[in-house]
């Protein structure tokens, strides 16, 4: 609805299109709606990617997603014809078979349309400030998300490291978890691993993710009764100033009172014994 110097007359000088499974509550404030089949975002992704190279595609190989090539030919002469274009995408895109590879598809999409126009992708975010913990890990380790330090220093793999694969497969044996509620959202399998291990969070209320965990330290709401940063969907960061007092400790002042605690003790080993260097960094 944003009015602009490019778009004076807001809403009516932009095309909203939207992509779904199922006919949702959004297809009725869309110009155009295009019900996909469940399963094939990353055959449609990687159909547009060749059509706007102008490879050949089968009619049957369009066929399969559930559209039709006049579809598929009008979407591409929309997107090639807009001043900026923006792709926004949930979490639906990676719950399918395809996993991280859909969105990877569906960024590689995004960068081969700036041959044509200005075009950028991104993800809708559900949680509060997921957008500020992507922004501060890029900065720090390179990369957004996950990452392993287990070696002592950040690998990025996606899909191995990523939260819900290393609780599917059960890799890790306690979690830490800070402003999320993945016992909401996750996979039945990555709930029940939850379940399973000590699971220790941190969070303002109590959530699904706090009924199955062994230790919930209520902690006092960013923005609302303790200082911080947020930021917003499109990375601009905004300074939180708190407007009340609150009897409960900041995640921040949580966490740095761990450190504290664990420097304070002796290094040791799963076999019991204490290695020659007793100094440990957290």
């Amino acid at each position: 609805m944003q009015k602009s110097k490019f778009l004076p007359r807001g809403r009516k000088d932009r095309t909203m299109v939207l992509v779904d499974i199922r006919e949702t509550k959004s297809a009725k404030a869309a110009d155009i709606f295009l019900q996909v089949r469940p399963g094939k975002d990353f055959e449609l992704i990687t159909i547009l990617r060749a059509l706007i190279k102008d490879r050949q595609v089968s009619d049957q190989a369009i066929a399969e997603t559930g559209l039709t090539r006049e579809v598929i030919d009008d979407l591409i002469r929309r997107m090639k014809g807009a001043k900026f274009g923006c792709v926004f995408f949930g979490m639906g895109l990676s719950m399918t078979r395809g996993k991280h590879m859909n969105s990877a598809a569906l960024l590689t999409l995004a960068a081969e349309m700036n041959a044509f126009t200005k075009f950028v992708a991104m993800p809708m975010r559900g949680h509060g400030n997921v957008t500020g913990a992507d922004v501060i890990m890029r900065w720090q380790t390179g990369y957004p998300f996950g990452i392993s330090f287990s070696r002592g220093y950040p690998r990025y793999n996606p899909g191995e490291f990523s939260t819900v694969d290393v609780l599917v497969r059960g890799d890790c044996d306690a979690a830490f978890i800070i402003g999320a509620d993945p016992g909401a959202t996750m996979p039945q399998p990555a709930i029940d691993h939850l379940k399973r291990i000590p699971t220790i969070v941190l969070d303002p209320h109590v959530t699904h993710t706090s009924k199955l965990s062994r230790v919930h330290i209520t902690t006092a709401p960013q923005g609302i009764a303790a200082p911080g940063t947020a930021y917003r969907m499109d990375e601009l960061p905004m300074p939180l100033k708190p407007a009340l007092k609150s009897p409960y400790p900041s995640d921040e002042e949580v966490v740095r009172r761990i450190n504290e605690a664990i420097a304070k003790k002796p290094f040791w080993l799963p076999d019991g014994s204490q290695p020659q260097m007793l100094n440990a960094q957290v």
